[in-house]
């Protein structure tokens, strides 16, 4: 009896073991893999966790890219396609943005397909982008069905603050490309948060076509009765934050001045570091209590 007994026992002990051993022999990748299988399913992005995604990503990969380089209309130049091309992305008062096609040389026009354009922007601090549309806008030269320049409006709840944008393709012969960029970045290639900004385009035409304060008729025919961008198309701005003493400096942002950067006040010529900083003179000119602290083309030095 009480040897059927220890046999029963020894038997219940020795499948009791390999219940144990089972148990311990599967893996804890094996326990997380089912955990996670059973558990709540993940839920799918949103169209607008999507947009903020991409317009995270294409800023990041486009400064990472390109950097922080200037354009001619004193906006930020972006690359596509690992430099295949370039994009001036210009932001104006009044919540205007404006986009610059350029080719593979920053400094020649590019003639893109007409095509409408759908971005994204997000400010810097917010949670949720907003989409936005892009109109082509062809240029004086441009070909026909062709444009250089693509303007949007942008939100007026976000637009003057700092944004993330992004446009997910632009078509260029045949191909589509992904831009992104942030309005930050057009200040860092300036260097200066006090970089002037573009003045519209037909506003541009009334700041520098009609005469005013000490900024004549005779000065918009020496300047060739043209606008600064006109002037200036294809000029790649260059700021040298830090000139020495006897350097030429910009009369508003007293940076270094670029001698193919020059305007025509009152008779005489001043020279300028970028296109937006001549917009910002001239109004200067034009406004008989401002126009009384300008000073003489020689008086801007580095002393």
């Amino acid at each position: 009896m009480v040897s059927r007994f220890t046999f029963t026992a020894l038997l219940a002990l020795a499948f009791g073991g390999l219940l144990l051993l089972a148990g311990c022999g599967r893996s804890a990748s094996d326990q997380d893999s089912k955990s996670t299988t059973t558990g709540a399913p993940v839920a799918a992005a949103t169209p607008s966790e999507r947009a903020n995604e991409e317009t995270q990503q294409a800023s990041a990969a486009s400064e990472e890219e390109h950097g922080h380089v200037a354009g001619a209309h004193g906006g930020i130049i972006t690359s596509l396609g690992r430099d295949s091309y370039h994009v001036e992305a210009v932001f104006e008062k009044g919540g205007t943005l404006r986009l610059y096609m350029l080719g593979e040389d920053e400094t020649r026009i590019q003639e893109v397909e007409l095509q409408d354009l759908k971005g994204y922007v997000k400010a810097a601090d917010g949670t949720e982008s907003v989409s936005f549309e892009l109109k082509p806008e062809p240029q004086e030269g441009d070909a026909d069905g062709k444009t250089s320049v693509f303007v949007a409006k942008l939100p007026e709840d976000i637009a003057g603050g700092e944004l993330n944008v992004t446009v997910p393709s632009i078509r260029i012969a045949g191909e589509r490309f992904r831009l992104g960029f942030t309005s930050a970045a057009a200040a860092a290639a300036h260097g200066d948060d006090g970089m002037p900004e573009k003045v519209s385009d037909d506003a541009e035409r009334e700041l520098y076509l009609t005469a005013g304060g000490i900024y004549t008729e005779a000065d918009i025919k020496a300047n060739g009765n043209v606008t600064a961008s006109e002037k200036f198309k294809g000029f790649r701005a260059k700021h040298d934050m830090r000139p020495k003493p006897g350097d030429t400096i910009c009369p508003v942002t007293m940076t270094k001045a670029n001698p193919l950067c020059t305007w025509i006040v009152a008779g005489k010529e001043y020279e300028f570091c970028c296109p937006p900083c001549v917009d910002e003179f001239v109004s200067w000119a034009k406004d008989p209590e401002l126009a009384k602290d300008i000073l003489e083309p020689e008086q801007y030095v580095k002393e």
